[in-house]
């Protein structure tokens, strides 16, 4: 173990390192297009399945199987279909997906039946009952997907690096920490990623937020 001096000096040493930012780059680009890509997936699905009762059972048992089987396990299948560097996408997406499928789908399912019937009665065409039954009602259950997506899919995708080991990787990093026993260096670029992880997060769901207050004000103008 070191001491919280010895890691702060090791960022500080780090931080002028053009490769260090290089890893975080390399790492975030391919962790949130995974994430990226199971978000839209996951809501397109989740609006599939919600609509149509023969899809929802067919996703049933695929979404299950993702939700159980081991991160590891997966990471070892897709060496066999990915090279490494986009072994983070998939393992991210695969964390995602079913989060935001589950959500989206309870929240279209909880969607206040007599505000739909109030919006057919008045003639709102489907892009109005999205933006203003949709949208508020289902919000929370999106607000909730992401904010605990985007936490797991950084500690899967760095896992799987740390598997696959790409070249200019966080994982390739955190791999050579563990390799000579870099203790300082562990910590550190463990602490890196909780910051950025953290970050990022509160960015997106500050985005977030600030489409649905648009939202809301908009629909009650």
């Amino acid at each position: 173990m070191v001491s919280p001096v010895a890691v702060g000096m090791r960022l500080l040493t780090l931080l002028p390192d053009p490769s260090f930012w290089g890893s975080i780059a390399f790492s975030a680009c391919r962790i949130l297009g995974g994430f990226a890509l199971a978000a839209l997936l996951g809501i397109l699905t989740a609006v599939g399945a919600a609509r149509y009762t023969r899809f929802r059972e067919l996703m049933a048992p695929l979404v299950s199987v993702i939700k159980t089987t081991p991160v590891a396990s997966f990471v070892i299948l897709a060496l066999f279909w990915f090279s490494s560097r986009s072994l983070s996408i998939f393992i991210s997406f695969l964390m995602v997906f079913p989060i935001v499928y589950t959500n989206i789908l309870q929240g279209i399912s909880q969607t206040d039946r007599q505000l739909l019937e109030m919006g057919q009665v008045f003639g709102l065409s489907m892009k109005k009952k999205i933006r203003y039954i949709y949208f508020p009602q289902v919000f929370p259950y999106l607000r909730s997907a992401f904010a605990v997506g985007l936490g797991l899919c950084w500690k899967a995708g760095t896992a799987a690096e740390v598997i696959g080991i790409p070249d200019g990787s966080i994982g390739e990093r955190l791999q050579e920490a563990k390799i000579y026993l870099q203790m300082p260096d562990l910590f550190a670029w463990t602490v890196t990623i909780i910051v950025v992880s953290l970050l990022i997060e509160k960015l997106i769901l500050w985005i977030l937020d600030v489409i649905d207050r648009r939202n809301r004000g908009i629909g009650k103008a």
